[in-house]
């Protein structure tokens, strides 16, 4: 059997940014900052006082049956909008396709937060009689790739991993491996999120991960930059479509690029630190390029993990030097985009895969803002502050998740 190619021919977005490609793309090529003060709670009880919010989205829309919105949590409402935007971004029609063939791959790092608040607050004051009887399908973390095979029909194969901050790359990567596989023929996947909740919020300022910097929000979130304090939450929801090259070819459709490589790892190191030698993400790296048949110096553009924490940053400078050798400082183009979106965690790697794609459709890579003095331990070429015109033919994405999860993919120009 002849090895089977994976492209990617559709795209949704939900993101600080804006609430779709174009909008999102445009805001990280102008490097524009999502992050404000947060709107969706009083911040005032929290030492952080800002995050990346999605603004004006209405769910309604992007559901068969409106009120359906209304029994889900708001994760899902982002999952199953990027989904839909995906879908039909890609111009595929589910009545020509094997529906069986086709999956979904949607995860998120920590679900539905807002529902279990909100239910747990109705126990306690009005007792258990009064909980909702959605309250388990709307909280858990795989109920948004279900919805949305049954918003579209699709019966392939269904799941959501579950790895922190690395879901979105773990979850499009193994989508990848069932199509290499000859299990499916076509995947939404990617991830969502929503944490910007009194629990998410108290919950990783208390671990001294949060950037404190509120009376300045849109500079708050600076990786690479020797004043980094945190990072900052963000949420929406990345997704794409992929499919079998030939399964593409077909139905005559666009293709934004091919998903050449995928690479996992584990640091088996701490709960939330990474590993100080960068060596896990090394790993996954170099796993990735095997899997393209590509060499280091093939990669024009990296689009960092990068969260602005200071282990961090540093830890994936390393890993990026380990995986690189001396191309790392003399030649590849690294940012970070949570600079201007936050770090929207089992988000994060969806909206990041995208911003990496385009890089190579629109011949721009995307800058990491907010580089007032960048850290010499970060000594890496970051696209300061500007967006950078360059031809790009190949580019990677890298994820890690608390746990010591790791996840690189790597997308190339479809020739």
């Amino acid at each position: 059997m002849s090895e089977r190619r994976v492209v990617i021919t559709g795209i949704g977005c939900i993101s600080p940014l804006g609430n779709d490609l174009k909008t999102t793309w445009d805001g990280m090529k102008e490097g524009r900052s999502g992050i404000k003060t947060i709107t969706l709670l009083d911040p005032a009880p929290y030492e952080c006082k800002i995050a990346g919010e999605v603004k004006d989205f209405l769910p309604d829309p992007y559901f068969r049956v409106p009120k359906d919105s209304r029994r889900s949590d708001r994760y899902v409402q982002f999952a199953v909008a990027a989904a839909k935007m995906a879908m039909e971004d890609s111009g595929v029609d589910v009545e020509t396709v094997d529906r069986r063939r086709f999956g979904v791959m949607v995860g998120s790092g920590i679900g539905g937060l807002g529902t279990l608040e909100r239910e747990h607050e109705v126990l306690l004051t009005k007792g258990p009689k009064r909980v909702s009887p959605f309250t388990i399908p709307m909280m858990i973390s795989n109920i948004a790739s279900g919805i949305i095979s049954m918003e579209h029909g699709l019966y392939g194969p269904n799941m959501a991993i579950v790895t922190a901050c690395a879901t979105s790359n773990h979850n499009i990567g193994e989508a990848w491996r069932m199509i290499k596989f000859g299990d499916a023929d076509a995947f939404l996947a990617g991830g969502a999120e929503s944490t910007i909740l009194p629990m998410g919020l108290a919950g990783f300022a208390n671990m001294r991960a949060l950037s404190t910097r509120n009376d300045e929000p849109e500079k708050a979130s600076r990786p690479f930059d020797k004043g980094r304090d945190g990072f900052v939450m963000g949420e929406g929801a990345g997704v794409v479509m992929i499919e079998e090259l030939e399964h593409a070819k077909k139905r005559g459709a666009k293709i934004y690029a091919e998903l050449v490589g995928y690479g996992v790892s584990a640091d088996a190191y701490h709960l939330s630190a990474p590993s100080p030698d960068g060596s896990g993400p090394a790993y996954a790296i170099a796993m990735a390029l095997k899997h393209a048949k590509l060499n280091p110096e093939d990669v024009d553009y990296l689009n960092a993990h990068a969260t602005s924490t200071g282990l961090g940053d540093v830890a994936e400078t390393k890993a990026i030097k380990l995986a690189f050798g001396d191309y790392a400082t003399n030649g590849l183009m690294v940012s970070s985009t949570k600079s201007m979106t936050g770090h929207m965690l089992g988000a994060a790697g969806g909206i990041e895969l995208v911003a990496s794609v385009m890089s190579i459709v629109d011949g721009v890579v995307p800058p990491t803002i907010n580089i007032e003095e960048q850290d010499p331990e970060c000594d890496l070429d970051v696209v300061p502050n500007t967006a950078r015109e360059a031809k790009v033919e190949v580019s990677l994405s890298n994820s890690f998740g608390f746990g010591g999860h790791n996840a690189s993919l790597l997308v190339k120009r479809y020739v």
